[in-house]
């Protein structure tokens, strides 16, 4: 693989923009190379020719009888104003020094060689280049600042987390802090202005003491190594280690801070959210019991988790970028056929991107201390959590995802021939079937098909580097990929079609046909099969994505309560394309329930409850979406979620009127839901377009469409509009009532039912896509932890 792919495929997401822009320099040096091109064919034979190489030589002679250049073997003082990284500036076509702007300090590139042919060009490169770096180096020391200041964070989290583990384990004995003290991190600023005042070489001295000082176990055999690195630190060093040592002397006592710590109510529960609602103080006093400290560890561990995967990342983003601009040059050297690499190189490398090694050292002191607090000492334990193996393809997945798939296109063929050979339709009891155990079987059908939808969703974010994991906040390596999720999905059309063909061969069969009782229970029994799955406690079939899901869905059934989060209204937007779904599993309580099973005929459809029950199923999940935007305009005070649930009440109006409709086919119903329905249908598909895939941009670089785009074809996001439009207008056969002489009426709503499905699997690409956009316009990353304590900075300052 070229270095430019493998670039692009290791680069974080959502820092792409702050990455160093690769295939632009690239396509300069290219212009290079044809101007050089175009002003000297042959450049070798041009070289190679006996008046050049003379030329040379006199050249040469002349410069070192004139003591302008220097053997490169013989030592150079770094003073010299005609050297440069140790290189005679005569002989080098570049000059790299660094400028202050705005108290930030930046580098410039000289370029010597701009009146030679083609140095027009060569001048625009190293000015792209010169911001490239900048760019590159500006972001990576704001995002040292962020984890510097968050390790100071999490080390009062372990100090107080410490104190807390000391009064529930041993409230009554003595204990040995010096031994448990954590250091994550310290004042940087300090140490680091006053290394900096005091030497020339200061930043690096800075950032050593840094380095040490970020995350310190202080252990009694650890100063045999402290007094080492103050020896070679020298003077400079010693004095900013008695400063250190002198705030650390004003720290708290060992138990006294607990004292300035409260209880941070981290999860949300309905009974919080109604004392909140209630204005009912929480309780924030530490109550020292075993439950409450495996909450505390729990919470700081996914925090170390977090921060050290931040981490990773930016010494990554670092090692990346430093070897983009060593690529970038060599290639330059090879083009221009200059020796400029090693000028630049050693600019970048003395720079605080190719220098900085403080994320290195916070690595090892947060695996130090991540290993000792929460992993018992056990470092490969430890390590498991904090560098979780990538997940890796498995060919059984494949293999068993290609069995169900061959199975369920062989099922689903066998029906159609089952049915057209032995014309199961035509018979007296077709009609009947298809009223009674159609609607039953048709659920299932909805799930295949929302599943595969979602598998096609995860193959094209995962083509297009949609960083879905991190937008749903699945743990690392639970995710699931398309192949996973294919095969649940085929696994479960295979299990629907079996039963689909066993409950017609019990019908056609004589033998069998008088246990109709046993035939009309299977997809009763293969429903409650799928649900003991789902429920399954043990860690089997993706436990974990089980469970995340359920989360979701109980907090989309108890919204408000909960704070919505966007993994629950995506969840609930998915619920709402599955009305059709829900009326299935209404019709399953209505035809068991009051026994009609037993005779193959539907009572119920013609009671009031059931009738009632229509309109609440069908408003079910437009219900939980408003009730989430109405969270969310009190928690965000964001007027656009006001507007998201003014759409979903009209789609609540409009569902109801519909169904008034069906059952009374009443003239005034129809007109009133056709109103209704057209007005909720052009809202949600304006909002649809404009808001949710941040289309329809006029001032765009993209005509009508926006900025940023993931798929490089333009026409796929005009047919995803059209498409989202006629099938936002599929509702319009439930009042017009369309008949189609080859389909029964029960098939038209089963088609009607999976249109919106489809539509909603095409939404879900475009936004998420546009989520991840706006994730990378913000450089976000990673998600903020909540902490478990809330550290009193006021009351150290009255001290």
């Amino acid at each position: 693989m070229k270095f430019g792919k493998e670039f692009l495929a290791q680069m974080v997401p959502e820092w792409r923009a702050a990455y160093m822009d690769y295939g632009y320099l690239k396509s300069l040096l290219k212009e290079i190379q044809l101007s050089k091109h175009r002003n000297n064919p042959d450049p070798l034979a041009a070289a190679s020719t006996p008046h050049s190489q003379a030329r040379k030589r006199r050249l040469a002679l002349y410069r070192t009888f004139s003591g302008l250049t220097k053997s490169r073997h013989a030592q150079q003082p770094s003073s010299s104003s005609s050297t440069f990284g140790g290189v005679d500036i005569e002989s080098q076509a570049i000059l790299v020094h660094s400028v202050n702007e705005n108290d930030s300090e930046s580098y410039q590139t000289t370029f010597l060689m701009a009146a030679e042919e083609g140095g027009v060009q060569e001048l625009e490169y190293f000015k792209k280049l010169d911001n490239e770096f900048n760019k590159v180096d500006k972001f990576y020391r704001s995002k040292v600042d962020e984890v510097m200041k968050e390790a100071a964070v999490l080390n009062k989290q372990m100090d107080a987390l410490i104190a807390f583990r000391i009064k529930v384990e041993n409230p009554q004995r003595m204990f040995d802090w010096s031994g448990e003290m954590t250091r994550l991190a310290s004042d940087v600023a300090t140490s680091s202005a006053a290394l900096a005042a005091a030497s020339p070489h200061g930043a690096r001295a800075s950032r050593r003491v840094r380095a040490m000082d970020a995350i310190e176990e202080r252990r009694s055999n650890s100063s045999g190594d402290e007094e080492k690195d103050d020896k070679k630190s020298g003077d400079v060093e010693m004095e900013v280690m008695k400063k250190s040592e002198s705030r650390r002397g004003t720290r708290p006592a060992p138990l006294d801070i607990l004292d300035r710590v409260k209880m941070n109510h981290t999860v949300e529960t309905p009974c919080s959210t109604i004392k909140g609602f209630l204005n009912v103080a929480p309780q924030t006093e530490l109550k020292f019991s075993r439950v409450n400290l495996n909450k505390v560890e729990e919470q700081l561990r996914g925090a170390f988790v977090v921060f050290y995967q931040k981490l990773r990342l930016l010494k990554s983003y670092g090692f990346l970028n430093t070897l983009a601009f060593s690529k970038i040059m060599k290639k330059y050297d090879k083009v221009a056929s200059r020796d400029a690499s090693k000028s630049y190189m050693n600019m970048v490398d003395n720079s605080h991107l190719g220098s900085s090694d403080e994320v290195t050292k916070l690595m090892e002191r947060v695996e130090t201390t991540f290993i000792k607090h929460f992993s018992n000492s056990n470092r490969r334990k430890g390590m498991a959590v904090l560098r979780p193996k990538p997940k890796v393809e498995r060919h059984r997945i494949t293999f068993a995802m290609g069995c169900f798939a061959g199975c369920t296109a062989a099922l689903i063929l066998a029906l159609v021939l089952i049915t057209r050979a032995r014309k199961i339709m035509d018979e007296p009891g077709g009609s009947q079937y298809m009223e009674n155990m159609f609607p039953l079987y048709s659920m299932f059908g909805f799930i295949v098909l929302h599943m595969l939808m979602y598998a096609g969703n995860i193959y094209f974010w995962r083509r297009f580097r949609v960083n879905y994991s991190f937008i749903f906040g699945f743990k690392q390596g639970t995710e699931l990929g398309y192949r996973e999720v294919l095969l649940l999905s085929f696994g479960v059309a295979v299990l629907a079609l079996a039963s689909v063909l066993s409950n017609l061969d019990m019908e056609m069969d004589p033998k069998t046909k008088d246990y109709k009782e046993l035939t009309e229970l299977l997809p009763l029994f293969l429903l409650l099969l799928l649900i003991v799955i789902l429920l399954c406690p043990f860690n089997i079939i993706y436990r974990s994505s089980r469970y995340f899901s359920l989360v979701c869905v109980f907090h989309s059934i108890c919204a408000p309560l909960y704070k919505v989060t966007l993994p629950d209204f995506f969840l609930a937007d998915q619920l709402t394309s599955q009305v059709e779904a829900f009326r299935s599993l209404q019709f399953y309580i209505c035809y068991y329930g009051w026994g009609d099973y037993k005779v193959r005929e539907t009572t119920c459809r013609s009671s009031d409850v059931f009738k009632i029950f229509s309109f609440l199923v069908a408003c079910i999940p437009f219900w939980s979406r408003l009730l989430q935007c109405i969270r969310r305009l009190v928690d965000e005070k964001d007027p656009m979620q006001g507007y998201n649930g003014l759409k979903f009440f009209l789609i609540i109006v409009s569902v109801s009127m519909r169904i008034a409709h069906t059952l009374t086919d009443d003239v005034n119903w129809k007109v009133l839901a056709g109103i209704f329905s057209i007005v909720a249908a052009i809202f949600a598909t304006y909002w649809d377009l404009v808001v949710d895939w941040g289309l329809l941009q006029r001032r765009s670089k993209n005509r009508w469409l926006r900025d940023k785009l993931l798929v490089p074809y333009k026409s796929v996001y005009f047919i995803a509009m059209v498409l989202n439009v006629l099938l936002r207008f599929a509702w319009l056969q439930t009042v017009l009532k369309f008949n189609v002489s080859f389909m029964h009426r029960q098939t038209m709503i089963t088609v009607v039912g999976s249109l919106e499905i489809i539509r909603r699997g095409i939404w879900n690409f475009f936004r998420l896509e546009n989520e991840h956009l706006n994730n990378v316009g913000k450089y976000r990353a990673f998600k903020s932890v909540p902490l478990p304590f809330n550290y009193d900075e006021d009351h150290d300052k009255h001290l």
